[in-house]
């Protein structure tokens, strides 16, 4: 006899055989018990659920005399003469290959004759929605009156193409997605009968691959069979299935993670090199990324995944080492790659573009990379892991470990007067280059310019909230002298404000005296409008305070904007010159 096919040697015969789907079980054994039988079903979902299955166990239970529990008997000569391919009291048509007006006439023709040996003539029409819009118009009017003996049972896995007239004429039954732990059940069953030794992980890794569908699971399964004649393991059924290694797959995405473009890249370009499959690489690393993200958020991400434990450990350390915004993106970069592959000329540019995108979201200035960024530097600024090259540039560094900086030693001088001392600064803390060391004092957000409405107005002392309690150890410096005023001014509120935020907002200032007045400028709407809430100006206050200026003698200006008092000193000058042109550039 020919070999069988593991899916067709364990095809469900009765209804207590299907796996899953008892909402749809249930229905159909009330019918059969009851004798309330339809004249027309329709049964869709997902491939390898038991679409098909299902309908063929219906069509001889209503044809059996002694239905046991809603599943024919097999014993009493109505199921006998059933079982012979020559009776056609059950027939199967392939809607893919029978889909003209002239397959659903000759269709017509047929339901008229009475059953030969059952009680019901029932056709059972697979992929139904392939059906031409003739061919649905013929089928119509015999679908909504057929005769007493006529049962139709309507299979498809598009339902969404069958014409609404169709669909209001059936009962319809949804079929779903098996579950993995159904799978697996399932499966051991079927190796159980068969004789075949596995391991656990081997069997999960299959029904996994199987995706919901019981018929898909049997044939990666019919495959590893015939790939190994002793025990079954996982590494065998990833050979089967074509899979990357995991330990590379591991280190390509965790590169990508961590923002490590060159390591992504360069591993990369060496699975393409070897000959790996773009569309097989996409979907490797779609799986590592979700496995990632079971481990990072499931309680029982071990169970659910079912990973040995030296690949789960080694899913669990790349999730706890990245945070959920930056893996969500990762993940949905891929995913619009595995959509935009199917209509790309050139799969490994798009493929290597994605890698580089998500590695390096300081070049992406889409929303979601500036979001990425954010949180990155965000959590810098908890760690205090910063670097700082002269000119004011603040450079964040995760990989190079933090030395604290040794403290400078004090030269012996003559003992003239007492001066505060200058407050130490440790390497892992935010540094501010003295002040002869500053040139420029700009933060570099890489792009990021938040946009609002501007508003153009000076404030010169807002409401002030409660400020914090003062900080000792900082001197008070020389009216007249800007450039030192504005570095001693950035290392008290650095002090006082313990605050990443307003620090990196006050460093891309300008500050100079204006008069008696010493005056922060900034270009920006944005940043001018944050400094002079009432939260920043009070901080920016005491740390004037701190350096001897009091309320008056500082402000925070928008410059390239008319201040009050210019506009004062023009409103004076017009007034007094009468008649006189007052151009003002």
């Amino acid at each position: 006899m020919a070999y069988l096919a593991l899916y067709r040697m364990f095809r469900p015969t009765t209804l207590d055989d299907v796996v899953r789907q008892e909402h749809i079980v249930t229905v159909l054994k009330n019918q059969i018990d009851t004798g309330r039988i339809g004249h027309a079903y329709l049964f869709c979902g997902p491939r390898g659920t038991g679409k098909t299955s299902i309908a063929k166990i219906f069509a001889a239970t209503i044809n059996c005399d002694k239905p046991i529990n809603g599943s024919p008997c097999g014993k009493c000569e109505r199921c006998k003469a059933l079982k012979d391919p020559s009776n056609l009291d059950i027939t199967e048509i392939d809607a893919a290959s029978n889909n003209g007006v002239d397959e659903m006439r000759d269709l017509r023709e047929k339901v008229q004759y009475p059953p030969v040996a059952g009680k019901y003539k029932v056709f059972i029409i697979d992929e139904v929605h392939m059906l031409s819009p003739g061919a649905f118009n013929a089928l119509l009017k015999t679908l909504e009156e057929p005769p007493a003996h006529a049962v139709f049972v309507l299979a498809t896995t598009e339902s969404q193409k069958i014409p609404a007239t169709i669909l209001s004429r059936c009962m319809r039954f949804d079929f779903k997605l098996i579950p993995q732990s159904d799978l697996e059940a399932r499966l051991r069953l079927v190796f159980d009968k068969i004789g075949k030794k596995y391991d656990d992980e081997a069997i999960s890794a299959i029904a996994r691959a199987g995706a919901g569908s019981v018929r898909d699971m049997l044939s990666v399964a019919d495959t590893c069979v015939s790939y190994t004649d002793g025990k079954l393991t996982y590494a065998d059924v990833t050979t089967v299935l074509g899979n990357t290694d995991f330990s590379a797959v591991s280190a390509l995405c965790g590169a990508i993670l961590k923002g490590d473009a060159g390591s992504a890249f360069e591993r990369t370009e060496s699975f393409l090199s070897a000959g790996k499959s773009v569309g097989m690489l996409l979907k490797d690393v779609m799986n590592f990324l979700n496995a990632c993200a079971v481990a990072k958020t499931c309680r029982d991400g071990k169970a659910i995944l079912a990973f040995p434990d030296s690949m789960y450990a080694e899913v669990a350390n790349i999730a706890k080492g990245t945070d959920g915004h930056r893996l969500l993106r990762v993940t949905e970069i891929f995913a619009r790659v595995e959509t935009e592959l199917k209509y790309s000329t050139s799969p490994r540019i798009l493929f290597e573009t994605a890698v580089l995108k998500a590695a390096m979201p300081q070049e992406d200035y889409d929303i979601e990379g500036l979001i990425a960024r954010i949180a990155a530097l965000e959590k810098q600024i908890a760690e205090g892991n910063f670097t700082q090259n002269v000119g004011g540039r603040v450079e964040l560094n995760e990989e190079t470990p933090i030395v604290k900086a040794a403290p400078k030693a004090e030269k012996a001088t003559p003992k003239k007067e007492e001066k505060q001392p200058e407050p130490e600064y440790a390497a892992e803390e935010f540094y501010i280059p003295p002040d002869e060391e500053q040139t420029g004092g700009n933060v570099y957000f890489d792009g990021f310019e938040p946009k609002e409405e501007p508003k153009p107005k000076t404030v010169e002392k807002p409401a002030p909230a409660a400020a914090p309690a003062p900080v000792k150890g900082v001197k008070t410096v020389a009216k007249g002298d800007g450039k030192a005023t504005f570095g001693t001014f950035l290392r008290t509120i650095r002090k006082i404000a313990r605050n990443g935020v307003l620090l990196t907002l006050c460093m891309d200032l300008d500050g100079e005296y204006d008069g008696d007045v010493f005056a922060l400028y900034t270009t920006s709407d944005t940043i001018y409008r944050s400094l002079t809430k009432p939260e920043h100006y009070a901080l920016i206050a005491q740390a004037f305070g701190e350096l001897g200026l009091a309320d008056g003698e500082f402000a925070v200006r928008l410059r390239g904007k008319q201040s009050d008092d210019f506009q004062k000193s023009v409103n004076e000058i017009k007034a007094t010159f009468e008649g006189v042109q007052v151009d003002i550039k």
